[in-house]
């Protein structure tokens, strides 16, 4: 992944990852103590990209990461709806799922600008399906199932403050 618009860069810049750092993951319980020590350290604004394949683990790690940021109702996908607000104490979170979108104007009329450019943590599931109109995640953590539930996980920061959380 690069991106065309990074904060600080200026317009049109292009960026690879500051930072790349893969991960072991055994199996589901291990994708979920994941995402509890991730929602630990991440602190918004943050931006975060989820890649993977069908079934790659991307919508269970945000169930993680939101029941460990204290969710304790239902944690629906936005598969249809594209968007899942959630106001918590720490702050708001948004939950994405772009894989049924594919109109531009849908992005405008839903106002996701301006919660992208608001503070707040954001997790978008199918990034790419957005591409040329979401902005650079600070970071993007791409999922890859292997045998018997396991799965790498890669992490790779985009912006100073990804590279923060990364540390």
């Amino acid at each position: 992944m690069r991106c065309s618009v990074v904060a600080d860069a200026g317009a049109g810049a292009d960026m690879s990852p500051i930072v790349e750092s893969p991960l072991f993951l055994a199996d589901e319980a291990a994708t979920l103590a994941f995402a509890q020590r991730f929602a630990a350290d991440v602190q918004p604004p943050c931006s975060v990209a989820l890649v993977g394949d069908l079934g790659a683990g991307k919508t269970t790690f945000v169930r993680g990461v939101l029941r460990a940021l204290g969710v304790t109702g239902a944690i629906k996908s936005p598969t249809y709806a594209v968007m899942e607000p959630y106001e918590l104490e720490g702050g708001m979170v948004w939950h994405f799922d772009f894989y049924r979108f594919n109109d531009a104007q849908e992005w405008e009329d839903a106002g996701f600008r301006d919660v992208f450019a608001s503070r707040g943590l954001k997790l978008a599931e199918w990034p790419e399906k957005a591409e040329g109109l979401l902005p650079c995640p600070d970071l993007r953590i791409a999922i890859e199932p292997l045998a018997n539930e396991a799965r790498r996980v890669t992490l790779a920061a985009y912006t100073p403050r990804g590279l923060e959380i990364l540390a």
